[in-house]
């Protein structure tokens, strides 16, 4: 990809989100705005902005490979999402929200323990940034490709331009060019979809040339067996991972937290059909792709359909994805270190501005390591094998316990670090060892079952122990104490500072609706300018105007100072 307006188009979009990000570097006053948004952010902004920390040029190159090689089954797996994001909404999001923690970490804290937080800390931050890592590898590959940069410096340069705003700009930042990101990658995959159909002959002959059964619901090696266990791993993940909490918890009640996983279900329920169909389609044009190879499908179709500029477009769409996924984590990282590690164990008296300042020094260093990690996926052998074998790992024992300590009274800080660092072992074992030493390894759907099923087991055969012998841990009973203070501070906050989450509330929505506007104007140039789907660009791009109405309206319905406060204002 050479074409001058394809460039053009990278690199003005690039340069409007790292503006929009920059535009809320005075917001974070403390911690809570930082971090959490005032714990006000609005229902539909924390859910795109779930669905988007959910995505990343990981879906097109991952799952896009797998959609290339085995077709249905890529769209099947994803329903799993769906699924998890479900049960999430009708159970474990109100939990978060009810906790009333900063972080995910806050709560395991108060909950099990400072041993079992600083445990559960470590692997996290390493499992985030071997995770983010591996996906910023797939965007700074598809850039290397396309505009023919060398790989390294590619992924150096993006991965810096991800980690700036959200240095700057916390949270805010983050879900605001989040549903800017949304936007563009959405308008990019309807743009491609009717493109590769008509590149292909239409959808019957797509489905004479495809392979047998490559529209079956399961294929491959993915068998019934991992879609289960794929189905219980993504319930832990979207209801448990620290990433995805911080959505349930920024939101001003459990009600909306619930809207919030909602959303990201409805969305997930849909989306897979459109991304998977293009490198489903192609695979019927070029069946010759194979091993890694296969990971290019999607670029290989979107150079073989976009004329310039709309596949300047595509590659901006599966960058913003992964900038979306990986600053959404950087924050959380940075929250964790923030709030558990420098305020809770080395600065306990640190004021809001050295906070602050370590905030955005730690997005940066974690950022980095973010950019080593990519650096190293192809080592590893590719992405699709670094994803899934991390989360086949880490995600059952990591996570599990943590959600099931939103229910349990019984549950304790021994019995959770025997059976995350038990669990952990045996992954590791069938994982690791067992393939190097006796050459015996599990399938896909074994690693994963064995991944989420054990630590599952595990502690439900404990809470059955300890059922007969006490009605409730000790750390239960500190931590309703600590639910009861928290309640009582709650009610004590400032009105400055709930008119202070309601400005920025305001400020963030007036961002969207400029920023989709912008946006807008930009595409209607561009179908001005390409020669194959000008009228479907300008289609989209009126879309996207009629869409900025609605975070413009709900700003203005958002009132600064409340009656509550206007009524003690007059009677003082």
């Amino acid at each position: 990809m050479n074409s001058p307006i394809d460039t053009a188009v990278i690199f003005i979009f690039s340069a409007f989100v790292l503006f929009i990000g920059m535009l809320f570097v005075r917001t974070g006053r403390n911690m809570k705005s930082f971090f959490a948004g005032g714990e006000s952010v609005p229902w539909f902004i924390g859910g795109l902005s779930l669905f988007m920390s959910f995505f990343s040029a990981g879906t097109f190159v991952a799952w896009g490979a797998i959609a290339y090689k085995y077709g249905w089954v890529s769209v099947t797996i994803q329903w799993t999402m769906c699924i998890g994001a479900l049960i999430t909404g009708i159970w474990l999001a109100p939990k978060w929200k009810a906790t009333g923690a900063l972080t995910a970490a806050e709560f395991v804290k108060e909950r099990l323990g400072l041993t079992v937080q600083k445990t559960f800390i470590y692997i996290f931050t390493l499992v985030s940034l071997f995770i983010k890592g591996s996906v910023l590898y797939p965007v700074a590959k598809l850039v290397s490709v396309s505009l023919g940069f060398p790989l390294i410096p590619s992924t150096i340069v993006l991965g810096i331009m991800m980690i700036a705003y959200t240095a700057v700009g916390g949270l805010w930042a983050v879900m605001v060019t989040d549903i800017l990101q949304f936007v563009i990658l959405t308008a990019a995959v309807f743009i491609i979809l009717p493109l590769s159909l008509n590149a292909a002959g239409g959808w019957e002959a797509v489905t004479t040339k495809a392979p047998d059964g490559f529209f079956d619901l399961l294929n491959g090696e993915y068998t019934f067996g991992f879609i289960i266990a794929f189905t219980l791993y993504h319930i832990c993940y979207i209801g448990g991972n620290w990433t995805f909490v911080q959505r349930y918890t920024s939101v001003d009640s459990g009600k909306s937290a619930r809207k919030v996983s909602f959303l990201f279900a409805g969305l997930y329920l849909i989306s897979p059909i459109i991304w998977m169909l293009p490198p489903m389609i192609y695979r019927t044009i070029n069946p010759s792709l194979v091993g890694l190879d296969t990971e290019n499908a999607y670029l290989k179709v979107c150079q073989l359909v976009l004329p310039p500029g709309l596949m300047g477009l595509m590659l901006t769409g599966m960058y913003f994805s992964t900038s979306a996924s990986a600053n959404t984590t950087l924050n959380v990282v940075s929250a964790v270190f923030t709030n558990d590690i420098y305020k809770g164990m080395i600065n306990p008296g640190a004021s809001d501005k050295k906070l602050m300042s370590i905030a955005r020094l730690s997005s940066l260093v974690f950022g980095i390591g973010m950019i080593i990690i990519a650096l190293l996926v192809p080592a590893a052998g590719g992405i699709v094998e670094v994803v899934l074998s991390i989360g086949a790992v880490t995600g059952g024992p990591l996570l599990a316990p943590g959600l099931w300590a939103l229910f349990s009274k019984k549950l304790t800080g021994k019995a959770t670090l025997r059976i995350t660092g038990s669990t952990l072992s045996v992954n590791l074992l069938f994982k690791i060892i067992l393939p190097l030493t006796a050459g015996f390894k599990l399938n896909r759907s074994e690693e994963m079952l064995l991944g989420i099923g054990l630590p599952i087991i595990l502690l439900a055969l404990n809470e059955w122990l300890i059922a007969r012998k006490t009605a409730a841990s000790s750390e239960y009973e500190v931590y309703q104490a600590v639910l009861a203070q928290r309640k009582f501070d709650y009610l004590e906050s400032s009105d400055e500072e709930k008119t202070e989450a309601r400005r920025q509330n305001q400020f963030g929505l007036r961002v969207i609706a400029g920023a989709l506007a912008f946006t807008a104007f930009l595409l209607f140039i561009l179908s001005a300018l390409t020669t194959i789907g000008s009228s479907l660009t300008a289609a989209i791009a009126f879309g996207i105007l009629l869409t900025a109405i609605i975070p413009w309206r709900a700003s203005r319905k958002i009132k600064l100072v409340s009656t509550e406060t206007k009524d003690q204002t007059l009677h003082s």
